[in-house]
């Protein structure tokens, strides 16, 4: 299997009758997953789309955005799939940066936004009513099929390219060490925009695993009762996810779900909810994992090695390598920290249209495959677990999400009123970012301004008002001053 339909047609071979998918009250097997993916590839085709074509979706959460994906790989496109909260001033940013030929949305603003740049639009309902089509593009393993928009220090997002046999090494080495079974149902209230969700599909199809397609509202206070409902034995959990859930657990008379297993990936999972969850469900187990959309996942845990191994974060996944190296590239032993470097083919194609940015990050010191620089710091041990220590640059995590406070704090001077901005990241006790701006306007008002600017996960929870923002001698921001100030 070298392309990411080959996943799919291998598991029309081995168990067409499979349920795949749910959303909502609706059902899709494998088979109907297959059929319904060269329904949309007909619709592609049918739009002019060709091999290296880019393709941009953003519709909520539905059973045929999956196939969609399948289509664009079957069709030899590049599919990148945006949340359907994203603003449009977001979205034109997408638009403009890779230059897809067509949108998918139901948004009719973002269908305007399109259209005045001469990309075709089509709703998804059009793309389910599209007639089966035999689209079959010569596509190679090394073509992209993938742009995943991820934040960074540039002020806006860049996207991560994936090729095929990337994204398939990648899904692949992943089920290997968390084998899901044919039996299980994998609840994915992640969206798919966000690299953790999107692979729970390609997951799901691996290993026979039914994919429980939810919402951010069903992780919410009705996270337990559709667990329950849905006999949900895996769930791909970020921390926010796991209180919510260990907080429902504790209410007198609540019933424990069927789960087995426990994820977790893009922010460090404390150990309090873990704790919680595992005294209250009965032989669940838990794989705490590393990764970054640059490389997908890193380290993986062996189950619950958390509890013999706090703070650490995994080994490498078979087939890759994971080491950390000192400020002149030197590899460190056991115990230094450094750098932490991955090396594989799970190291993604670089970036888009960003060749300098490409150069700093992915390189190619040794070997065949390119050895990605991540950015974050810590140290392995002599079993090789990796321990995560800090981030060298802005990037943080948000709700488990990768945020980049220099693109908050270019949003924020976007703002009307705002005259300056700097944005303090979470820690010290603090749950979630704080932003500080000089600004003519008041707080709430600068806050409404970024949700027009951002989606809702990248808008800090605080705004403070102060006269001046604190700089280094070096003529940075002095995040330590803004800490004080709190």
């Amino acid at each position: 299997m070298t392309l990411l339909h080959d996943l799919l047609d291998r598991a029309v071979a081995a168990h067409p009758d499979a349920v795949a998918l749910t959303r909502g009250d609706e059902t899709v097997t494998v088979a109907g997953l297959d059929a319904a993916a060269r329904r949309a590839a007909g619709v592609l085709a049918g739009l002019g789309v060709r091999r290296g074509d880019r393709v941009v979706v953003c519709v909520p959460t539905d059973a045929a955005v999956p196939a969609l994906l399948f289509a664009c790989s079957r069709a030899g496109a590049v599919f990148s799939v945006v949340h359907e909260r994203t603003p449009v001033a977001a979205l034109v940013h997408v638009l403009e940066d890779c230059e897809p030929a067509v949108l998918v949305t139901d948004d009719p603003a973002a269908q305007v936004a399109a259209v005045q740049r001469g990309i075709k639009t089509v709703s998804l309902a059009e793309v389910r009513a599209g007639a089966e089509a035999e689209v079959e593009a010569p596509v190679l393993a090394v073509d992209p099929v993938c742009l995943i928009y991820t934040s960074g220090s540039t002020g806006r997002p860049k996207a991560v390219v994936s090729t095929h046999a990337q994204v398939v090494f990648a899904a692949t080495a992943i089920q290997s060490v968390l084998a899901y079974r044919r039996d299980d149902v994998v609840f994915c209230a992640l969206p798919l925009s966000f690299d953790y969700g999107l692979y729970q599909v390609f997951l799901g199809v691996l290993s026979g695993a039914c994919v429980r397609l939810a919402s951010a509202e069903d992780a919410g206070p009705r996270l337990l009762r559709e667990l329950v409902a849905h006999r949900v034995t895996v769930l791909p959990a970020v921390p926010a996810m796991a209180k919510g859930l260990a907080r429902l657990l504790s209410r007198p008379g609540a019933q424990p779900p069927p789960l087995r297993l426990v994820t977790n990936t893009g922010a460090a999972m404390p150990e309090e909810p873990l704790r919680r969850l595992r005294s209250r469900v009965p032989g669940l187990r838990v794989q705490l994992m590393f990764g970054l959309t640059e490389c997908k996942r890193a380290t993986i845990m062996p189950p619950d090695e958390d509890l013999r191994r706090p703070g650490a974060c995994g080994r490498a996944l078979p087939g890759t390598e994971v080491f950390t190296v000192d400020d002149e590239g030197r590899r460190l032993p056991p115990g230094g920290v450094g750098e932490i470097v991955v090396r594989g083919p799970n190291v993604m194609a670089g970036y888009w249209r960003r060749p300098e940015l490409t150069a700093q990050r992915f390189r190619r010191v040794e070997g065949l495959f390119p050895q990605l620089h991540t950015g974050d710091y810590g140290h392995l041990d002599v079993d090789g677990y990796l321990y995560f220590s800090g981030r060298r640059d802005d990037l943080y995590k948000e709700r488990g999400f990768r945020v980049s406070a220099t693109e908050v704090e270019a949003a924020a001077h976007r703002v009307p009123g705002v005259r300056s901005a700097a944005v303090l990241p979470p820690g010290d006790g603090r749950e979630g970012a704080v932003l500080f701006v000089v600004a003519e306007v008041a707080p709430e008002a600068v806050l409404a301004g970024l949700r027009v600017e951002l989606e809702e996960f990248k808008v800090p929870g605080r705004c403070v008002a102060v006269e001046e923002i604190p700089l280094t001698r070096n003529g940075k921001i002095d995040r330590r001053a803004l800490a004080v100030a709190l």
